[in-house]
């Protein structure tokens, strides 16, 4: 079996030649005898010459590869697993700081559950950021992409494996206020653009995060259902619902002014898979986010990156073990001196 061995820093090995000079020494407590068959024979002594001159060897040529950076360049496996490719495009609108409904809304007044909900309610920012993190950690084997979006996409993780990146990026966006305005169409296609240069490998999703919608023009229509198409991808909306939102159901014929529901309605006209999920209490998010997750769970392969290893430390460990033998060495001589 071959081993796939690089070097940081190849210069280095042209003093490797250096680890012979331990070979040339002369011996400085030579004595001359005048028979040499006279002397006692001291095979401990000669292997000891044997291993010093050993270890010397050992020592420079360790400290040369050590500097010259060995280690195991980046690789990739190919993996199979259960899951999916999700970018997570999360609504960072001012309209997300707003509340949802308090899990006991139903036994609030009527009269004052208006003014209940707006103060008593969780946060619709900070719940979705909460639930998405679970939901992120749950999943071992999928591939996220995170982006947020306001007036425009904000892209904050590439696809990875590597969950507490992504786990990361959710917490930042807690950081500060909401921005003023939202652009979903813009957004939705940045997120498809996503997939663009990735070859297929299972199941695709975009899993938009948002508390409302948008008139989109024709144009726009088009770039985002050509894309949905082009890279088979599943579009899932978590709408949640503020205690005045409209309701995604409405029969209303004059429903398509409102740009939430005309939103959903082109949605449903799309050739790719879509689903919406309405949530106006933290549990409502809960139960949408559990059935992404039982949904999309088909085989997935994929690349995993595995990170380049070093062998420098190890290189540098074996030659301050050759020195410390060459101490102990060069001790029980002068000791067998004195």
């Amino acid at each position: 079996m071959s081993i796939n061995l690089d070097f940081s820093h190849p210069w280095a090995l042209l003093l490797l030649p250096l680890a012979a000079l331990p070979l040339l020494w002369a011996r400085s407590d030579t004595l001359l005898f005048s028979y040499l068959p006279w002397l006692p024979a001291d095979p401990a002594g000669r292997i000891v010459g044997w291993l010093r001159s050993a270890f010397a060897v050992l020592a420079i040529a360790s400290i040369v590869a050590g500097l010259a950076g060995p280690g195991r360049p980046q690789t990739q496996v190919a993996r199979t697993g259960r899951g999916a490719e999700i970018v997570v495009l999360i609504d960072r609108s001012r309209s997300m700081d707003e509340r949802m409904l308090p899990s006991n809304w139903r036994t609030i007044d009527p009269i004052v559950r208006t003014q209940q909900a707006w103060n008593r309610g969780p946060q619709k920012s900070k719940t979705a950021r909460d639930l998405l993190s679970k939901f992120v950690a749950q999943r071992a084997d999928d591939r996220f992409a995170l982006m947020f979006f306001s007036a425009g996409p904000l892209p904050v993780v590439n696809f990875t494996q590597h969950d507490d990146v992504v786990l990361a990026g959710i917490t930042a966006g807690g950081t500060g206020p909401g921005l003023s305005s939202t652009d979903v169409g813009r957004a939705l296609i940045a997120a498809i653009a996503e997939f663009d240069l990735r070859e297929y490998s299972g199941s695709r999703i975009v899993l938009l995060v948002s508390d409302g919608g948008a008139q989109l023009d024709p144009p726009t229509r088009k770039r985002i259902a050509a894309g949905l198409a082009r890279n088979r991808i599943a579009l899932y909306w978590l709408y949640l619902r503020s205690i005045n939102s409209p309701s995604l159901d409405s029969q209303d014929p004059q429903s398509d002014a409102v740009a939430e529901i005309a939103m959903h309605h082109f949605f449903q006209s799309l050739s790719t898979p879509y689903h919406a999920y309405q949530a106006a209490e933290p549990k409502d998010l809960a139960q949408a986010v559990a059935d992404v997750g039982r949904q999309q769970n088909l085989p997935l392969d994929y690349l995993e990156r595995i990170p380049r290893r070093d062998y420098d430390r190890l290189c540098f460990g074996l030659g301050a073990f050759s020195c410390v033998m060459l101490l102990s060495f060069g001790a029980v001589q002068l000791r067998g001196w004195s």
